[in-house]
């Protein structure tokens, strides 16, 4: 069965793929080209879900004025943008 395009799952369904594989490379039962293919799309899902992740924070601090219509900077935890997968 073919894959979606990364692009094309909602910020759930990457999520919860993403989960999928890093449990299935945990488990160490994959063959070396199995493991490399899963690597390789984890890596897309994961850089996929951190572009919506900061693209979310963006409209949320557009979204955040004060009643005067002022922008007002909410402090908040930056989304962290390496590319390592962590297990």
């Amino acid at each position: 069965m073919a894959k979606k395009n990364v692009e094309e799952l909602t910020y759930k369904e990457a999520s919860t793929e993403l989960e999928l594989i890093i449990r299935n490379l945990e488990s160490g039962e994959l063959e070396l080209e199995e493991s490399l293919e899963s690597y390789t799309r984890g890596v897309e899902l994961l850089r996929s879900l951190r572009t919506r992740l900061e693209d979310a924070e963006q409209k949320v601090s557009v979204l955040m004025k004060d009643v005067d219509g002022s922008d007002v900077l909410v402090a908040g935890e930056a989304a962290d943008t390496s590319d390592e997968l962590k297990f």
